[in-house]
């Protein structure tokens, strides 16, 4: 009975350090909005490209370099911030024909699954949250870099480009005259915390 009992203190002091190591393998990171990026690209009359960016992202990811599906993304983007360097057309993206900020206040990502795929490179699965409506979407991302900054923080980056169907949350607002395709590039930077 005692070697019993003292197997189970054993596994048991085991499983109560192996804990922190196994939380502590993801490193937490808040996504610096000064230096993240949501832009998009869509087609206007079949003949040119119209550009913009959502401005204000926010968020957070925890990284895993040795297991990265221990890892996540949460990136939430106020529907308001729209910049096309237009006013005039920035105030209709955001009304019911397109955005509907009123309304849906933010567009969301959050991941729900992450596999490597080369040096760098991963793919990134998760659910895209737009007009009220959610969808799964998986992306290829790359790891743009990571390292201290001039004022003792920790840094990591990533970039993904992809093309999502507006219509598919039900944007479906002037689809013979704007692309259906939207391609968004989503370049973000985050301080290790």
């Amino acid at each position: 009975m005692k070697r019993f009992r003292n197997r189970i203190l054993a596994i048991t002091a085991a499983a109560v350090l192996l804990v922190p190591a196994i939380l502590l393998a993801a490193e937490n990171y808040k996504i610096d909005t000064a230096h993240t990026y949501v832009m998009f690209k869509i087609n206007h009359l079949n003949i040119g490209n119209s550009y913009g960016r959502l401005n204000g992202p926010t968020g957070s990811f925890a990284w895993d370099d040795v297991n990265p599906s221990n890892s996540r993304f949460e990136v939430t983007v106020p529907a308001a911030n729209v910049d096309t360097d237009n006013d005039k057309r920035d105030k209709h993206i955001r009304s019911a024909d397109f955005l509907d900020a009123d309304t849906h206040r933010t567009l969301a990502f959050k991941s729900s699954g992450i596999k490597k795929t080369g040096p760098g490179t991963y793919e990134i699965s998760g659910q895209l949250d737009l007009l009220g409506q959610s969808h799964p979407i998986t992306v290829t991302a790359m790891e743009t870099g990571h390292g201290k900054d001039p004022w003792g923080n920790y840094r990591r980056g990533f970039e993904t480009t992809f093309t999502i169907k507006r219509s598919r949350w039900g944007m479906n607002f002037m689809l013979n005259g704007l692309g259906d395709d939207v391609e968004i590039t989503v370049s973000l930077e985050g301080i290790r915390q």
